[in-house]
Formats: structure tokens, sequence, C-alpha cells
């Protein structure tokens, strides 16, 4: 029954993150069995925040262990969000709370790589930090990327006329409670 369950946990990790386009790598170390030790480079969409896309660097370890998926990589990652889009839109209600945007396993079962995004709603910035975990001892590495929206090209106000939930702040459109 124990053997099921460990299974079932990294399946259900090895499915989290892979709505990623792959953009590349680089070799750092070569590996004669085997792939070799790289970084690779992916971007994703951020599912909340239309018109955000991040691109994550991280450390992969090849070689024959990866072959056989019992590899663990560095807790070395880097994240960068960018607008992607003529126009951020986003609903503020949806953004309000700290959101796993992101989730790789990083070893067979119990290390994983993973993107939060923070919402700080005086600023109407964006906050995204990229950290691994493990379920003995996790590492302080980290990466943070952020994104404002007083930073994005403003929008015409026109974009927004008889839509009172919505509201214009620079580059965003923000859907608000009218409650």
């Amino acid at each position: 029954m124990k053997k099921w369950l460990v299974l079932t946990a990294a399946l259900c990790l090895a499915a989290c993150g892979k709505e990623t386009d792959k953009i590349g790598e680089a070799s750092t170390v070569f590996n004669v069995l085997g792939k070799n030790d790289r970084i690779e480079v992916e971007a994703f969409d951020d599912p909340d925040v239309r018109g955000v896309s991040c691109f994550l660097s991280y450390a992969k370890k090849g070689g024959l262990k990866e072959t056989v998926n019992l590899e663990e990589d560095a807790s070395d990652a880097s994240v960068s969000c960018v607008q992607t889009a003529p126009m951020v839109e986003y609903n503020e209600n949806a953004v309000a709370k700290p959101r796993k945007v992101f989730k790789r396993n990083a070893s067979f079962a119990f290390k994983s790589l993973q993107i939060v995004r923070y919402y700080d709603a005086k600023r109407k910035a964006f906050a995204y930090l990229v950290y691994s975990d493990k379920i003995v001892q996790g590492s302080p590495k980290n990466s943070l990327s952020a994104f404002s929206c007083a930073g994005a090209p403003a929008i015409n106000p026109q974009v927004v006329q008889n839509q009172p939930n919505k509201q214009i702040h620079g580059g965003c459109i923000v859907e608000v409670s009218t409650k």
C-alpha cells in the first residue's frame, strides 16, 4: 500500500508544471552516460493575470540517475515575469491570496521547485517567488521577480467605458468587486 502512495505522489508531482514551453537549455557538465547536467529555460503564462508570462531557468542533473529517474536537481533557479500582451487584465479577488502558479518535481518524490505569486494591492504589483522545498530539509535559495502595473504602458480609458467594475491602473485593467 505504501508503494502505491509513493508512486501516486510521484506521478502527481511529475504532472505539475507541464503547461510550459521549453525555450532552450545550456549544458554545464558532460556525462558519458545519459544527458549532460544543464540549465533548462521554460516559459509559462500566469493563469490569473492575462498578459503576464514568466520565464524560468533551473538546474537539471543529468547522467545515468536521470535516465532511471533517481536524480535530485540542485536548488538553483531564477524567474523573470514580464508583460507579453498589449494589456494586462486580472480580477483583484482572484489574485488577492498567494497562489502557487508553477510546480515541478526536482527529485523522484521528495523535492519540488515551485513559483508562488503574491499580489501587492496597494501598489498594484505582483511578486513571483521561485524556491525549492524538500520534505526533510528545503533550501533558502530563491529568486524573485516583480511586475508593476505602473511600469506598463498606459491604457486608453475608453477601453473600460461603461464597465463600472473595471478600473485602469497604469497598464492594467483591474476587475474589482462592486460590493
